[in-house]
Parts: structure tokens; C-alpha cells; sequence
């Protein structure tokens, strides 16, 4: 009789358990391309790359100059008394560490502009998600790059990113 009554109880278990979960409505999103393709997303892709060619550039300008500097001190190497060439090199030397030091304040600068975007942009999108999941009584939004297979029915990334390019329509990243 024990037996009996612990086979109804688990059985009972297992009908509701699954009763419930088939009634949780579950989506996924492309969160890359959400953060990518928004209106907001490619202004400041598009603002990061630029500002970094224009240092590439900058900095190849710089870093070509150096090199014509000290292929001008080698060439004269011979020419110079110790003393003179030896504050050449150190203030050649100098110029090289200011370089250096500029160039990854620069790359470090990119890089914070880059993180301050999109912590902004998934501050804006955490609401737009909260407001889209009462709406639709969804219980459980998951990336893309997570879910193996699925329906496309189940695919929202669209609609979040017209949200979101109407929420947030552009970044000042300035």
C-alpha cells in the first residue's frame, strides 16, 4: 500500500511539473546583433572606428618620423663627438617613450569609449526588455548564440531592435 500510494505521488509530481512548464512561454534574441545593427549600436561602431584609423594614421605618422630620426643620428653617428651623440640618442629615446605612452592612451581611451557604449546601450535595452517581457508574458528570454535549435517564431531580435532604435536613437560618445 505504501508502494502504491508513493507511485501516485510521484506520478501526480510528474503530470504537474510538466503541466506548468509547457505553459511558460520562452524566446531568444541575437544580442550581438542587436548591439551591432541598432541605430545607436552602428553610430558608435562606425564613430570607434573611425577615431581609430584616424590615430592609426596619426600615430604611423609619428612612429615613421622617429625611425627617419634615428636612421639620421646612426648616419651621423661617426660624424658627432661622444658627448653629443649620447644626448641625441637620449633625447631620441624620450621621444620613443612619449610615443609609446601616447599611443596606448590613445588605444586605452578607444577601448573605454567602446565599453561606455555598450554599457549604455544595454542600460537602455533592459527596460525595453522588461516592458516587451510583461507585455507578452514571456518568462524566459535567452541569446541566440545559446539556443542550438528553435523556431524562428520564437526569435524577437527584430522587434527589440526597432524598441531600441526608437528609444535610443544615437550615442554621444564625445
Amino acid at each position: 500500500m505504501k508502494y502504491l500510494v508513493k507511485i501516485f505521488v510521484v506520478t501526480f509530481l510528474a503530470f504537474v511539473c510538466t503541466h506548468v512548464s509547457a505553459e511558460q512561454k520562452i524566446a531568444y534574441m541575437d544580442m550581438k546583433f542587436i548591439l551591432n545593427n541598432s541605430k545607436a549600436g552602428k553610430n558608435a561602431q562606425s564613430y570607434l572606428q573611425k577615431t581609430f584609423k584616424d590615430k592609426q594614421k596619426q600615430f604611423g605618422d609619428m612612429e615613421a618620423a622617429l625611425k627617419k630620426e634615428e636612421s639620421d643620428l646612426l648616419g651621423k653617428r661617426t660624424v658627432m663627438n661622444k658627448e653629443e651623440y649620447q644626448k641625441k640618442t637620449d633625447d631620441l629615446r624620450k621621444k620613443v617613450i612619449d610615443y609609446q605612452s601616447k599611443r596606448r592612451t590613445a588605444l586605452e581611451k578607444i577601448t573605454k569609449q567602446r565599453a561606455d557604449a555598450r554599457k549604455k546601450l544595454l542600460e537602455k535595452l533592459d527596460p525595453i526588455l522588461n516592458t516587451y517581457i510583461k507585455e507578452n508574458n514571456i518568462s524566459l528570454i535567452l541569446d541566440k548564440k545559446d539556443v542550438i535549435m528553435g523556431s524562428t517564431a520564437l526569435d524577437i531580435t527584430n522587434i527589440i531592435v526597432e524598441k531600441l532604435n526608437k528609444e535610443l536613437p544615437s550615442l554621444n560618445l564625445k
